[in-house]
């Protein structure tokens, strides 16, 4: 059985029971289905306590030592106790952790390097780049001049010769490496060569695979590029946030282009609950966790190719899997529709050849909550179940609760 811990409970239901109903009900539905989305994960009790404490209530406008309003005192050691973590965690000579979100920390990241209509290459949103890697949509699009790269027609790969290419064609002041829905490691330290072949600036948005850095699992950005952009949940199971991370050279720039040029107050709380984060991400246990992701990312993989359904790039590096269910009779907008009528939750996302929609999964979640490679070949099982025969989604929904009930994302 899963609980929000009593007295937090008690107190909501009293004052608002029509809310405590709504909580609870999102306590169950995590509960009791299959949270196959790469960009979620469960927050240890420790994070939601922080996420619930009385520094909610704190303004802080600033930087330790430097705030606009008084009273600062816990605030200051709360932030730099998430600095020095994170600084500790990752290898960098300076850490920003108020940003709000990964698009906060990739603005502030363009903020402190560009000025509009300046030309950036990065991944081109057909191969899982960002919004802010230049959609017309987004900020990004609108202020820059966006050129996109992208992968290789039969591989899935990024073509780092087409990269090359680009940026002495364009010569664009920042090339950006990173992506939503790529599951293979990047190489670095060819993306700085090519940067420094064209004097530009790399910005690695490593929102991704930024936990599996933590605990070893995944290639370290922070060595290689001029600013490192990150969330601080997925896979490193922090509170929903984002930071910076940079080389002593840019911290003013990247201090100043966080607050006061795109954001206001700092939300203290969430900065504590990043600590805690950045302190369990320091741990064995944590490293362990980060292989294991791997782990169950690549047996889910081969047992969805088993299914029938293609893998992007022929498996994956990383706790992210994209995967095209067309072998199936169905595109990914239909499959995703039917998986979470069976309790499978996961996303779309386009994929490399064409203009075809396929699936994005991670496996985060379900490691945190214990599972590991015999679970992954049952998931696969039940997701091609879902898939294969529609009506049988109320079995297989049973049969995802039963598989859930064994590994309670919160035991009480």
């Amino acid at each position: 059985m899963t609980v929000i811990p009593a007295p937090q409970t008690d107190v909501l239901r009293a004052q608002d029971p029509e809310l405590a109903e709504v909580l609870l009900g999102e306590l169950d539905r995590q509960s009791t289905t299959l949270q196959l989305i790469a960009a979620e994960n469960f927050s240890s009790p420790a994070v939601l306590a922080a996420l619930g404490s009385p520094l909610a209530n704190k303004y802080a406008e600033g930087y330790p030592g430097t705030r606009y309003h008084g009273g600062c005192e816990f605030a200051d050691v709360a932030e730099r106790i998430a600095v020095d973590r994170a600084k500790a965690l990752f290898g960098a000579e300076h850490a920003n952790v108020q940003a709000h979100s990964g698009s906060s920390a990739v603005l502030a990241a363009y903020a402190a390097l560009l000025r509009p209509g300046d030309t950036v290459l990065a991944l081109g949103l057909p191969y899982g780049g960002h919004l802010t890697h230049g959609s017309p949509a987004n900020f990004s699009g609108r202020w820059f001049d966006f050129v996109g790269y992208g992968v290789d027609g039969e591989t899935g790969l990024v073509d780092y010769e087409q990269v090359r290419a680009l940026a002495r064609s364009h010569r664009p002041k920042a090339i950006v490496c990173g992506s939503i829905a790529y599951p293979r490691h990047l190489d670095y330290a060819l993306f700085r060569e090519i940067a420094d072949e064209v004097g530009a600036y790399l910005i690695a948005d490593a929102a991704h695979p930024m936990g599996l850095v933590a605990g070893g699992a995944a290639p370290n950005p922070v060595p290689y590029a001029d600013i490192v952009c990150a969330t601080t949940h997925k896979v490193l199971r922090g509170p929903r946030g984002g930071m910076i991370l940079c080389g002593g050279d840019l911290a003013e720039r990247v201090d100043r282009a966080v607050f006061p040029f795109t954001q206001g107050g700092a939300q203290m709380h969430t900065i504590a609950a990043k600590a805690v984060a950045f302190g369990e991400a320091a741990t064995p246990a944590f490293t362990a966790y980060t292989h294991q992701v791997v782990v169950n990312a690549r047996v889910l993989a081969h047992a969805l190719a088993g299914q029938g359904l293609v893998i992007t790039t022929g498996g994956t590096d990383t706790h992210l899997i994209t995967a095209d269910p067309a072998p199936l009779g169905v595109d990914g907008r239909t499959a995703r529709g039917l998986l979470a009528a069976a309790g499978v939750n996961l996303d779309c996302c386009a994929l490399p050849h064409g203009d075809v929609r396929g699936l994005r999964l991670g496996t985060a979640a379900v490691t945190t909550q214990g599972m590991r490679e015999a679970e992954m070949d049952r998931i696969a099982a039940l997701m091609g179940t879902a898939l294969r025969t529609p009506a049988r989604a109320a079995a297989v929904r049973e049969e995802v609760r039963e598989l859930t009930g064994g590994f309670p994302p919160y035991p009480r």
